[in-house]
């Protein structure tokens, strides 16, 4: 069974959710705030109704889907793996529900592109064994290149696949996020890494020789 950790500020939807998700199959622990979320609470899934919380609470190693209001959906999509805005529809939710699971690796993977060392399930990247901060997302970028090195991903695969777009309106949030790990990586002396192939997309490794 799927476990859902709800953390709800609002008492009768926190109620509705809970009773739904429960007879839909998800063993659900439902919380009034996420400071009343114990830290050593590990679910698959994170139903978070407060998109501040994300800079506030300790978000455990699971997916994160967020009930924002007007205004959150950049910043929860940063931070998080999904956004529902209110007032929703509850059958949305449950299909965002199941699709962040899809797409979630195990738990237990580690991905070794030496000299890098992606462990999702801890939420970390390591260089040269280095401990290298990154967010969510870049995080989530770097393990779909690792995922086949050499080859290109064309900004569409990048976009469906780690940020679930379906339609692509103009957006660069591959090219910021790519920029980002570019310059990390530089800095824990990998240079020229997370290749940005000219008007298609991005692999994470140099062609030897290059």
């Amino acid at each position: 069974m799927t476990a859902l950790l709800l953390a709800e500020p609002e008492p009768a939807m926190r109620g509705f959710l809970e009773r739904q998700l429960r007879s839909d199959g998800f063993d659900v622990l439902a919380y009034p705030s996420p400071s009343a979320v114990p830290r050593t609470a590990a679910p698959d899934v994170l139903v978070l109704g407060d998109a501040d919380a994300l800079d506030r609470m300790h978000v455990p190693d699971c997916a994160v889907i967020v009930l924002g209001h007007s205004g959150d959906a950049v910043r929860a999509l940063e931070l998080a793996d999904d956004y529902v805005a209110r007032p929703f529809v509850y059958e949305e939710l449950l299909a965002r529900i199941h699709a962040v699971l899809r797409r979630r690796p195990p738990r237990s993977d580690v991905v070794d592109v030496p000299p890098i060392r992606i462990d999702r399930r801890a939420r970390r990247v390591l260089v040269h064994g280095r401990d290298i901060q990154v967010s969510r997302k870049e995080l989530e970028l770097l393990a779909k290149l690792a995922s086949d090195p050499d080859r290109v991903f064309t900004r569409e695969q990048l976009l469906r696949d780690v940020w679930d777009y379906r339609h692509f309106a103009p957006t660069r949030t591959v090219e910021s996020h790519a920029s980002r790990l570019r310059r990390k990586f530089a800095d824990a002396g990998l240079d020229g890494w997370i290749v940005n192939a000219w008007g298609v997309g991005y692999k994470l490794r140099p062609t030897p020789g290059a």
